[in-house]
């Protein structure tokens, strides 16, 4: 049987699976395999039928769903008219990334598993289920995993089993080239040159929306600093309704820009074109200034996947360090590997830094290879368009956290926005609006009982700004926070709907008595009104916020007033929890 061409098709949403696909692909280059990488949408999903090896890398996003570049590709798949053994030529694999804490866990891989199975695909080895909750993250399962694939693929492909593949420590051709040009031009503002004419903005054509104000909504006291950020949407076609996200790419600090520019001896000014320009990256000008690049492309201040290490290993030629990266980049040293750069949350500037001699060796050409572009950054959109016209809000915490580093960890997104200062002039942050899981009733009279401590309070201020616009009164609320005088948002506008008898508010202030108190122990308190609710007034129940335990306290509290008001049993409770979820009558958003 003669090589096989590996078709590597890849549905991501933080990165992780393209990640993941792209190592995949190296070590078929490492074994003179013929290997093309695609994200699921980038590929003409008719042309499935007549591939004969295909390797599936799936995230799981939300709560189940599929990631934003496979999304049609998930349609086209599950439509009812294609025939039974439409893909019987196929051999396939499928590795799911995912995570534990979530209740869906690696959902899509299990699904496509299932449907190509339906399709008549021969599935080579059992699906892959990473897990980002694992001690080790996602390689605990990633590694053994594709030391599988292989097997069962040199067993198909006897001839690729015969080949003496490169060796780990020899470069592979980079994606790019860099061509530099001699004159030096004054660049652009980049910002401005987004098109804002097309009637749809999306990741590809996102909207420059100008920055109106950017205030602190906790108290000075307060150990957590949370924004209130609005923007002006005017002249854009930006719709959105209660529950849907606005998307937005961060920038890299120009401190973390210029120290890069530094250990690469880069010239930020300089400019350059990339070849083959056929494949150019979509959101890079050509040409390009390496502080464009930088600023808005690579994403530096991330820590950095295993992937990172395996190719900054190539470069080193200091034996002290070579021998650090190659067991950073080998299965045995990812414990190793954990606790250098997971558990301090080591940034791959950091890295670098802790690496000089390979950093100086390292060639730019591959530094399109070496560092994956920033990814989007999603928000809950805090604010109605019935009750704030061609505006755009959200409520952002400013990650900042302390490890065992010197240097506190800050969010690189959070971090940027709280930065912007439209007192300085005029600032403009590129951005687009996305469907989010959230769906509220149509229903005039269904009653909306929201549960949504600190920041998980957004899509509700939304909702309910919707809501009472359109005259639907009957809401209920449950707000946590740690303390009445220090982070409770939106105190004014709430107090204003209670007294127009347009809301029931519950409060929950953890860190204002001696024994805790959260939303869930409100929730309980309730359960006289709850079950009235839910039981005879078929209402609507959300849960938004940190996915740690309290969608789960929440849920279990839930459970606990069914039983309680029902007169039902733990079982009876479950099964109507499971009814009212399938239903869409209890609904959540969640994030870690």
């Amino acid at each position: 049987m003669s090589k096989p061409i590996l078709l590597i098709l890849y549905g991501s949403q933080t990165g992780t699976a393209q990640d993941t696909a792209q190592r995949i692909a190296r070590q078929a280059k490492r074994r003179w395999l013929q290997v093309q990488v695609l994200p699921l949408d980038n590929y003409n999903v008719a042309n499935l039928i007549s591939e004969s090896l295909v390797v599936f890398v799936c995230a799981t996003t939300g709560q189940g769903d599929p990631p934003d570049n496979m999304k049609n590709f998930w349609r086209f798949l599950f439509k009812k008219s294609l025939p039974t053994g439409s893909l019987s030529r196929l051999d396939c694999a499928i590795l799911g990334l995912g995570d534990s804490s979530y209740p869906k866990f690696n959902f899509v891989a299990k699904k496509l598993h299932k449907r190509l199975l339906q399709l008549g695909a021969s599935i080579l080895l059992p699906v892959g289920l990473a897990d980002d909750q694992h001690d080790l993250g996602a390689d605990a399962v990633i590694d053994p995993w594709l030391t599988s694939f292989w097997e069962k693929l040199f067993a198909l492909y006897p001839s690729v089993a015969d080949v003496i593949p490169l060796r780990e420590d020899e470069l592979l051709p980079p994606t790019y080239t860099f061509h530099f040009l001699d004159d030096v031009k004054e660049e652009t503002a980049d910002r401005l040159r987004i098109s804002t004419d097309q009637t749809v903005h999306s990741q590809s054509q996102p909207f420059p929306a100008r920055l109106i104000s950017n205030k602190r909504v906790t108290d000075l006291s307060h150990f957590q600093d949370v924004r209130h950020i609005e923007f002006d949407i005017t002249g854009s076609s930006l719709e959105f309704d209660a529950g849907d996200v606005v998307m937005m790419r961060p920038c890299n600090a120009p401190e973390d820009i210029q120290q890069f520019c530094q250990l690469l001896r880069l010239d930020p000014e300089v400019r350059f074109t990339l070849k083959p320009s056929t494949s150019f990256p979509a959101r890079l000008p050509q040409p390009c200034t390496v502080r464009h690049l930088v600023e808005r492309y690579l994403d530096i201040a991330a820590v950095p996947r295993r992937s990172f290490f395996e190719l900054l290993s190539t470069f080193a030629t200091n034996e002290l360090e070579r021998e650090k990266l190659v067991e950073f980049s080998s299965v045995a040293g990812q414990a190793e590997l954990h606790s250098y750069c997971n558990l301090p949350r080591r940034t791959t500037l950091e890295v670098l830094a802790d690496f000089p001699h390979t950093t100086a060796e390292l060639k730019v050409d591959y530094l399109l290879d070496l560092f994956p572009e920033i990814q989007p950054r999603s928000f809950s959109i805090a604010s109605s368009l019935q009750a704030h016209p061609h505006r755009l809000q959200i409520l952002v915490a400013v990650v900042r956290y302390k490890t065992k580093l010197y240097k506190p960890r800050r969010g690189l997104c959070s971090t940027w926005l709280a930065s912007l200062d439209p007192a300085q002039g005029d600032v403009y942050v590129p951005l687009w609006v996305k469907k989010g899981s959230l769906k509220f009733p149509k229903e005039k009279d269904t009653p909306v009982i929201m549960v949504g401590p600190g920041t998980g309070v957004a899509p509700f201020r939304s909702a309910l700004q919707e809501r009472v616009a359109e005259g639907k009164t009957a809401n209920v609320l449950f707000f946590g926070c740690r303390s009445e005088s220090k982070d409770f948002y939106f105190r004014s506008e709430w107090e204003e709907m209670m007294n127009a008898g347009h809301l029931t508010l519950f409060t929950a202030f953890s860190r204002d008595q001696e024994d805790k108190v959260y939303v869930q122990h409100r929730v309980k308190e309730s359960s006289g009104l709850l079950w009235d609710l839910i039981a005879n007034k078929s209402a609507c129940f959300y849960i938004a916020g940190n996915a740690k335990q309290m969608p789960a306290s929440v849920s279990d509290a839930l459970k606990e007033v069914f039983q309680q008001e029902g007169g039902m049993s733990a079982e009876e409770a479950e099964q109507m929890f499971a009814v009212l979820e399938r239903t869409g009558r209890l609904q959540m958003e969640t994030w870690s």
